[in-house]
């Protein structure tokens, strides 16, 4: 480690994760929420993706050398509390952020990024089982949508059962803890499918209507959050109930651009009220 000195006692974290020029998702999101959370944020940038919250009309992909590159100068004189990947694109660029994560000592969340909000494919069809043998057996926690687990678990997912199923499926295969996202589902609340340590929980809320396309970027603003948590060494339920907490508030006062929104800031009040809106019950 250098001599740099972390005056206010801040835990750092990293995200590995793409560029979103639009700002809604990505590195962009996933620092901003590093920032709200007061978590000292660092990068490696896996690939630079040209989109905005309708759209991802390119992607060009950074070197494995220079993802690896990133990864170990932050490294070398910073100590990280907590890593995330994102969009990951390539089984090369899978390989090598494993590689360089196997002595991680903080905890490693792995959202396994395939597909944006608007459709754009963000994993090439041949990385998936890199990242089922090379990246899922080292993380601490998962955080699949549902379209996400169904592709990892090879399974159809249409109710709360199957989700169930999935997430313990995840669980047991890897020796993780796994958050399957409900947002994708359908109904009256926002539900999501957690199992920690053999133990499951549902967490449920009702839905925030969304404004615009506001939600663009919330799997990566929950990992995110759920990051942060982690960083300050919070218990595993707290953690889980401020993410999501963070992303219904975000959805509930989104930032509006030209006749599309984003999800940002929520005051901290709006925060806790959040919280207490969400409803824990044990499977």
């Amino acid at each position: 480690m250098s001599e740099f000195v972390n005056t206010r006692n801040y835990p750092a974290a990293m995200t590995i994760a793409g560029s979103d020029s639009g700002g809604g998702a990505g590195i962009q999101a996933d620092l901003r929420t590093f920032s709200y959370f007061r978590v000292f944020g660092t990068s490696a940038i896996t690939a630079v993706t040209f989109q905005n919250p309708l759209e991802v009309s390119g992607i060009e992909p950074v070197s494995p050398e220079g993802v690896k590159a990133q990864i170990e100068t932050v490294r070398r004189a910073v100590d990280l509390a907590a890593v995330k990947t994102g969009m990951l694109f390539s089984c090369e660029i899978i390989e090598t952020v494993s590689a360089e994560l196997k002595d991680l000592r903080g905890p490693l969340v792995v959202d396994p990024v395939m597909i944006s909000t608007s459709g754009r494919k963000l994993l090439q069809d041949n990385a998936v089982d890199a990242i089922r043998d090379h990246l899922l057996p080292l993380a601490s926690w998962i955080t699949p949508n549902l379209p996400e687990a169904e592709v990892l678990t090879g399974h159809r997912i249409r109710n709360s059962a199957e989700a169930f199923d999935a997430a313990r499926e995840c669980a047991e295969k890897w020796g993780c803890s796994v958050v399957v996202k409900g947002g994708h589902g359908e109904g009256p609340e926002a539900a999501d499918i957690v199992i920690h340590q053999g133990q499951g929980l549902l967490l449920s809320a009702p839905r925030v209507p969304v404004t615009g396309n506001s939600d663009h970027g919330t799997g990566c603003t929950f990992s995110a959050a759920l990051t942060a948590q982690l960083a300050y060494g919070m218990d595993w339920k707290g953690a889980l109930i401020r993410a999501k907490a963070f992303v219904l508030a975000s959805l509930s006062d989104p930032v509006r651009l030209s006749g599309q929104a984003c999800g940002m800031f929520p005051p901290e009040e709006e925060l806790d009220c959040f919280c207490r809106r969400i409803v824990c019950r044990e499977l």
